[in-house]
């Protein structure tokens, strides 16, 4: 067994305090472009080494900046006047029997793939220069996949790390994580197409009050003027209020586009549906965490799960695995309420035998009369620890 301890929460849950705040980043925004490439990036690169030699190679894609361009937008579509530059950083396998690899190829195909089916109005063979830089990876780590790989046995963590998770969302979190999902998603952009994708939610709660604040950039090819985008801006923000109060037993407030001045014609449109053409600058880590939220008032880690490799990077594995096993003991035992779980890793051992994994519950029992359903769930996820690469591969996990 491994060292698995499960403790009762004794701090009052965080949507009864007198305050909370949740944050999302949509697809579009800078930094959630940086995690999805880099991650992305990792993915076919796992995909390439399996193809050339049987097994994913060491690598660590997971640094990206995105400088921001120039643009010029204009109600019925401005213009880019300088592209945006993407910087995708890392270390990664490049050779074979002398031959290189073309990593930094697919790292160009990836982005552009990526741009052109996620971000519609963004060209990515006009409004974007790739430029990777991709290194082979240091010896010792390199030694550690060796290692590993002869052994048959299980990867070895090749960092001393933690990760963490929680379960359930509560209600501002789901609140949030649904009003980006809403807005970002297909059908909302058939229905309005002037709603690009760099949005963002913010959520306060203060009592029983809640305020959601969303940032999104409009299309100004879709708008033919002011009076347009405030029309519309208005009926967006009428369909946020909607899901609101589908999800909420009280009043919520919903802010949109407050830095709006439309007395000095200033408002919140774009040429490409993202702030990255000119307003702001992106990188790796900057945004959600692998549940798709920044949550302030929960256990989080400082990580960057994406662009990590996915066999024995424990920044990314253990936060990945410490959320499932959240979600599985607030699902499989009745008397959980809620569950936290943190798993801390020692650089070179195994990868599913921790130096400890904490389970925090909120339960109406005893701790000790679940202490075995609760370990059993813990060890489960553990053992299938170190075939989960598979699962990232699939894009089964979201790392942003």
């Amino acid at each position: 067994m491994a060292n698995i301890v499960v403790t009762p929460m004794t701090f009052e849950p965080v949507y009864t305090a007198g305050a909370e705040i949740v944050e999302r980043k949509g697809i579009g925004h800078p930094d959630t472009i940086c995690d999805t490439l880099a991650e992305e990036l990792s993915v076919e690169l796992s995909k390439l080494y399996i193809e050339e030699f049987g097994a994913i190679m060491h690598h660590n894609v997971d640094k990206a900046l995105l400088v921001g361009g120039i643009a010029r937008p204009a109600f019925g579509g401005g213009e880019v006047i300088s592209p945006i530059e993407l910087y995708l950083v890392g270390r990664a396998l490049n050779s074979k029997d002398g031959k290189p690899l073309p990593v930094e190829e697919i790292a160009i195909d990836i982005t552009r793939k990526w741009i052109r089916e996620n971000v519609r109005n963004l060209d990515p063979d006009r409004h974007i220069i790739v430029k990777p830089r991709i290194k082979p990876g240091s010896s010792d780590l390199v030694d550690l996949f060796i290692r590993f790989q002869k052994s048959g046995k299980a990867p070895l963590a090749n960092d001393t790390s933690f990760g963490v998770g929680f379960a359930p969302l509560d209600e501002l979190e789901r609140i949030v994580f649904e009003t980006e999902k809403l807005l970002n998603s297909k059908g909302f952009k058939t229905e309005h197409p002037e709603v690009g994708e760099d949005i963002k939610v913010m959520g306060v709660r203060i009592g029983d009050r809640i305020r959601i604040t969303v940032a999104c950039a409009f299309v100004d090819r879709y708008l033919e003027n002011l009076d347009d985008y405030l029309s519309k801006k208005e009926m967006v923000k009428g369909k946020v209020k909607e899901l609101a109060r589908s999800l909420a037993d009280r009043e919520v407030e919903i802010f949109f586009n407050t830095a709006d001045n439309p007395k000095e014609g200033s408002v919140y449109i774009t040429v490409t549906g993202t702030s990255a053409e000119q307003g702001d600058d992106g990188q790796v880590g900057r945004g959600n965490r692998v549940n798709g939220l920044i949550t302030p008032y929960r256990p989080m880690s400082l990580e960057a799960a994406a662009g990590k490799n996915p066999v024995s990077h424990i920044g990314k594995i253990y936060n990945v695995v410490a959320n499932i096993i959240a979600e599985r003991v607030v699902k499989e035992i009745d008397e959980v309420e809620e569950a936290y779980c943190y798993i801390v890793s020692q650089i070179g051992k195994p990868i599913n035998e921790p130096q400890v994994c904490d389970v925090k519950v909120r339960t109406s029992r005893d701790v000790k009369g679940i202490e075995a359903q609760v370990s059993k769930i813990v060890q489960e996820e553990l053992d299938k620890m170190p075939t989960t690469w598979k699962r990232f591969l699939n894009r089964e996990f979201s790392v942003a």
